[in-house]
């Protein structure tokens, strides 16, 4: 049997959509209010202590902070550990020094510790009174959110995050976006008017500690100056910030609604910041339509969603026909939120100022109950479809409570393309906006930016590219998306070339035209454009990763392996480079270095399919077989359709002579994949060794027919042939694998050539 390595988990062509780019540009605040400066919100405290006080009591006071035993280790001698059975894994909270860790492990195949990870929790996001999450700063100055997190329910529980539940979770890799920090955070001191946002927002050494003053009154440096500097009477000082309650009922809301309008979690999008703004350059009082879009799906959505509280309200008759007299502020005061008793009682007085006579003459006909407890029926707890683990009050003001057990345990169910929303996304607010370029084409990009309205979408942003030629090259760049994920990435091409033309140095376009080129075969063009993509940004992990790829494919194994090293340089948490240098090792025969490679690509990553086959290539390569055997089963365990995985299994399994293994796995790829021509390979080579030649014959011919310039398929049929007496007939195949790009096909084959010459 004629071996053939197989190392198809080195993926070339990267992803190109699905994400929105933020782009930064002038804020467009209005120009009084651009006037002032943000200042330490420690500050606010020495004019106004009470409120200060009973504000950091508020979740919004306590969205964000650093780690303490009380909020991060809990009681207890002995440290908390979560075993998440959907991936096999042990979490545990650790605290040395003074230093919080989050920690990982897994039981390997020797029924030790493996797979080991600890990152440090440099912030806690979440106030505690439904959920806490962590997170770790990366050396790159990004923030990712740690795979555990701690639920208030039922006393508080350890559980998985948000689309962690599943065994392919994102692990210790989970980036904190701007729009994360937007709404968890008060401002961080960085730019936010100049310069690209890449994929990774990258913060500043010193972040906020929790949503501050200034988020709601807007830049308090006139404000504070004025006040400090006396003189000043006090409506000039009170008129130099913002005071929420003196804006109209329209902006007073969007105040709240900022960050708690979210239509959905899942993918929409939900929202898009306009281009031209900055992620942090929203202003209490200006209109919200000028700072980002907000949209929904069509008709509306249903679920109930841990950040839609105003998007529930909204949908209330209450709020409907206050016009505009029902508003957040109505039932909250931000500065102090009442507890227990007191908030029963508060929010029972607040809904009988519209319905206390409604309500008593209800009572008195013996059609309501006594209850003093209007929010229990009318706005109940319920659990959150988003996060399934939190528990909380449904803001859709209701005639009737659910019959159903609104608190009864929920399935996380993980998002996929199949399952998600297809269909219209349609703008949800502002309800209207006039008539400009640009916002036809934001109302474009909402069909396309999270593949919700993908085909009409495309043409409809196609159409809106080609009426108005905009500036920007985030409209190019959705549109090259949308045709390479719709099945066209021919139609992406030159839309990524248009926004290299229109930004040259733009990394994001670069990144994604390389891509595209690779994808297309014009591999010098790629190289050439990432290597212009590392001149703009040297220390890019990933786009080292791609030209090493990109070398790869090129047959430049050695400039392949300088990249991935230098990627895994840079970022030691990317597993793709780890799995990629490894496999160059592999090729290679240098298996000893790559081992390592592949241990460490799944120490980050253990559910990482491609290089669990990979390693178990190495072992089986190494005469160790029973590990080789628990790494090809962990693969296909994790990716059951893995066709690369079962064919590498089937050769280890021929290695030791288990042709009847091997034979069974064979078969079942080819049932998932009937036109793998390397499978109908090797099954003939399996038929062969049991002498079944006939069948070995209709394998390797189906083989070649699949792909006639099959190198090795035609290397096998022609040898059989040949070995069967039927020169003439072996002659085409032999020919043809002497003309293949594999140097041990090309050999062989002229060799087999040479011998049949000589026996004519």
């Amino acid at each position: 049997m004629r071996q053939r390595w197989w190392l198809a988990a080195i993926v070339f062509c990267l992803a190109l959509g699905g994400a929105i780019y933020f782009v930064r540009g002038r804020s467009s605040a209005t120009p009084k209010l651009a006037e002032a400066r943000y200042v330490d919100p420690t500050t606010c405290a020495g004019c106004h202590p009470a409120i200060s006080e009973t504000y950091q009591r508020t979740g919004m006071g306590r969205a964000f902070y650093r780690p303490t035993l009380s909020n991060t280790i809990g009681k207890g001698d002995k440290p908390p550990t979560f075993y998440h059975k959907a991936s096999d894994s042990y979490f545990t909270m650790l605290e040395r020094d003074g230093h919080f860790y989050q920690r990982r492990h897994q039981i390997g195949f020797d029924g030790k510790e493996t797979n080991v990870l600890e990152k440090e929790i440099d912030y806690v996001v979440g106030s505690g009174n439904h959920v806490r999450a962590y997170l770790n700063r990366t050396s790159r100055n990004t923030l990712v959110e740690l795979p555990l997190a701690w639920y208030s329910e039922k006393g508080g529980y350890w559980a998985m995050n948000p689309a962690y539940d599943r065994p392919d979770h994102p692990g210790f890799r989970r980036t904190i976006t701007n729009g994360c920090i937007f709404c968890h955070n008060g401002y961080p001191d960085a730019p936010s008017v100049s310069g690209e946002s890449a994929a990774e927002p990258v913060f500043p050494e010193h972040l906020p500690e929790g949503i501050d003053c200034q988020r709601c009154h807007g830049p308090g440096s006139k404000h504070v100056e004025m006040a400090e500097a006396g003189g000043a009477a006090i409506e000039d000082v009170r008129k130099a910030i913002v005071n929420p309650s003196r804006l109209n009922p329209e902006r007073q809301m969007e105040v709240c609604m900022q960050c708690h309008l979210e239509t959905t979690s899942f993918h929409l999008p939900n929202a898009i910041v306009r281009y031209e703004r900055g992620p942090f350059s929203y202003r209490p009082g200006e209109p919200l339509g000028d700072f980002m879009l907000q949209f929904d799906q069509s008709p509306g959505n249903e679920k109930f969603e841990i950040a839609s509280a105003a998007y529930r309200l909204r949908r209330s008759a209450c709020f409907l026909k206050s016009e505009g007299a029902l508003r957040c502020t109505t039932c909250h005061n931000p500065h102090d939120i009442p507890r227990g008793e007191e908030a029963v009682q508060h929010y029972t007085q607040v809904c009988r100022q519209c319905h206390s006579t409604a309500l008593n003459d209800l009572v008195a006909s013996g059609k309501h109950s006594q209850s003093g407890d209007c929010i229990g029926c009318h706005m109940p707890k319920r659990r959150t479809d988003d996060v399934v683990h939190v528990v909380m009050t449904d803001h859709y003001i209701q005639r009737q409570k659910p019959a159903a057990d609104l608190l009864a345990p929920i399935a996380e169910r993980p998002e996929t393309d199949e399952n998600g929303y297809h269909g219209e996304v349609k703008l949800y607010y502002p309800q209207q906006l006039p008539k400009s370029p640009e916002n036809e084409l934001y109302l474009a990009i909402a069909q396309v930016a999270q593949k919700s309205n993908l085909g009409e979408g495309a043409k409809q942003l196609a159409a809106a590219i080609e009426k108005h030629h905009p500036d920007r090259i985030e409209y190019y760049l959705h549109l090259g998306d949308a045709w390479t994920d719709g099945g066209q990435p021919e139609k992406g091409l030159p839309l990524y070339e248009e926004a290299v033309r229109r930004q040259p140095n733009s990394l994001l376009a670069l990144q994604k035209l390389g891509s595209s080129l690779s994808c297309a075969g014009q591999l010098a063009r790629a190289t050439e454009t990432l290597q212009r993509a590392l001149k703009v940004a040297p220390t890019d992990a990933p786009t080292w990763h791609q030209l090493g790829l990109n070398y790869l494919a090129q047959g430049s194994r050695s400039e392949a392996a300088s990249a991935f090293e230098k990627a895994v340089n840079l970022d030691p948490d990317l597993p793709e480079a780890y799995n990629s240098l490894g496999g160059v090792r592999l090729e290679s025969g240098d298996l000893s270095r790559a081992e390592p490679a592949f241990r460490e690509a799944i120490r980050i990553q253990p559910d990482y399919a491609e290089a669990h086959s990979n390693l178990g290539n190495v072992l089986s390569s190494s005469g160790r077989f029973e590990e080789a055997r628990y790494h090809f089963e962990t693969a296909l365990r994790l990716k059951p359709g893995y066709s690369a995985g079962r064919y590498n299994y089937a050769i280890a399994l021929a290695r030791i002579k288990r042709f009847n293994e091997a034979q069974r796995q064979i078969e079942q790829l080819l049932r998932a994949d009937p036109a793998a021509a390397e499978a109908h390979d090797l099954l003939g080579n399996l038929m062969a060794m049991k002498g079944n030649v006939k069948a070995a014959l209709d394998q390797y011919r189906e083989a070649v027919r699949i792909r006639p310039g099959f190198g090795r398929g035609n290397l096998d049929l022609g040898a059989m042939l040949a070995d069967l007496g039927d020169g003439p007939g072996a002659l085409p195949y032999l020919q043809r694998a002497a003309a293949s790009p594999e140097q041990a096909v090309r050999e062989e084959a002229a060799q087999i050539l040479r011998q049949l010459g000589k026996n004519r």
